[in-house]
């Protein structure tokens, strides 16, 4: 298998494609606010915590799986644990992905609406469903697996390398700016004071969920991206540059976003209002004597938005196709269609109820999401041998030798009880 498929070309285009995938709407849209909320700098340095002692672990697990087979998600348990139940994994690794496609791609559809909307700042009232709604999901879905149907290199690859450097330019442009409004300063104290009051079992909850759901864990895409890593890399240097990547572009766009929220003297929130609702109000209201500035920022932020949005759909869009050409021999092209129509026509439940829409990203992120990710790290604690596990982790002894006992230890009794909170939490907090 390996043999025939394409590769990453090398360690930097396989953190910046992981990157890609992790590197979403919720840095713009929900770190910055759990920043704020759940102790300031006290928040991030646990969020780090979690990130590298708790996320990681569950990272190496799916990327252990998928190098080890260099095979799509339903491929790779075909190779480890063949008429198993362990195929449930694999089904679930393809259909999970699927679903999120379905709404993410219309939160997508949003933001090019909204790129459009920048240029005459006449935003309106948000509309998150209906015919419109649906016309810019099928544009931005079908952009999105127009870059999947060019394949691992020429489209992931390439829009990779070129759109995580575009993002974390735009989004430093937007940053200075904002910190330069009057009464910014507020907004930047929200995010850096530490404010050990506000540290409970609450922050090291949402901490550790927030690192969870931004490193794509869960879902298949590790798994799948990390099939096409090369033998040669090293799967703990990759995992630990994408997550400080995520890291760094969520903690930028806390001090892009929050600084303009608190010039105009509007409280922060969390979600798609935060973005949709209140933004283009700051972004209408922030350049009265010079309308084509705000017009600047507000296209500049969206299409920051839409980028970022982008990098993450093509990578929930990879696995099912990957899925297609492996193991049902469907050309890429056509491959890519098929999962277009499929992702279309499940969207249709949510693009026209925003009830819906929030009822079907509940049930993925606290079910599908923490059921797929449990799975994986009882698969590759408990029924993979430890030797196959130690081979890829370590590069076969060259490299982490002496940390593999920590990393093993970390997967096989400690991310299961992390996933464990993590569901927890979702259902009481």
């Amino acid at each position: 298998m390996s043999g025939n498929r394409e590769h990453f070309g090398g360690r930097a285009a396989v953190i910046m494609a992981m990157a890609g995938s992790a590197i979403g709407l919720g840095n713009i849209w929900r770190f910055p606010y759990m920043t704020g909320e759940y102790g300031g700098a006290a928040f991030i340095l646990i969020y780090i915590a979690c990130s590298l002692v708790l996320s990681l672990p569950i990272f190496l697990s799916e990327a252990v799986i998928g190098r080890r087979t260099h095979a799509n998600a339903i491929g790779a348990m075909k190779q480890l644990a063949p008429r198993s139940g362990w195929m449930a994994l694999g089904y679930l690794s393809v259909i999970t992905p699927i679903v999120i496609a379905s709404y993410y791609c219309i939160v997508g559809g949003w933001s090019i609406e909204y790129f459009f909307k920048s240029f005459t700042l006449d935003f309106g009232e948000f509309s998150p469903s209906g015919w419109k709604a649906l016309a810019f999901d099928t544009l931005f879905l079908a952009l999105s697996c127009g870059i999947v149907a060019l394949g691992v290199k020429g489209g992931i690859e390439k829009f990779s390398k070129m759109s995580i450097p575009v993002l974390f330019l735009l989004i430093v442009i937007i940053l200075v700016y904002s910190v330069n409004m009057p009464g910014a300063r507020a907004g930047i104290d929200y995010l850096v004071k530490p404010d050990l009051s506000k540290v409970t079992g609450k922050t090291f909850a949402f901490a550790l969920g927030q690192s969870f759901y931004s490193l794509s864990l869960g879902m298949g895409i590790i798994i799948t991206y990390s099939s096409y890593v090369r033998k040669e890399e090293n799967l703990v240097v990759s995992g630990v540059g994408t997550a400080l990547s995520d890291l760094l572009f969520a903690i930028l766009a806390g001090f892009a976003i929050m600084p303009a929220v608190f010039s105009a003297g509007i409280k922060p929130s969390a979600g798609p209002g935060l973005i949709f609702e209140t933004l283009p109000v700051i972004f209408a209201g922030m350049g009265a004597n010079a309308p084509w500035v705000s017009s600047v920022v507000s296209a500049l932020f969206f299409l920051t938005v839409t980028v970022a949005a982008m990098t993450s759909s093509v990578s929930v869009i990879e696995v099912g196709v990957a899925y297609l050409v492996e193991e049902k021999n469907i050309a890429r092209k056509k491959a890519c269609l098929i999962v277009f129509l499929v992702t279309w026509l499940l969207g249709l439940v949510s693009v026209f109820s925003i009830k819906l829409f929030g009822m079907v990203d509940a049930f993925t992120s606290n079910f599908l999401l923490t059921l797929g990710a449990i799975m994986v790290v009882l698969f590759v604690g408990w029924k993979m041998k430890r030797d196959d596990v130690r081979d890829e982790i370590t590069n076969g002894g060259t490299k982490h030798a002496g940390l593999f006992p920590v990393i093993y230890f970390l997967i096989r009794y400690v991310a299961p009880i992390a996933v464990l909170v993590i569901f927890i939490s979702n259902l009481i907090l």
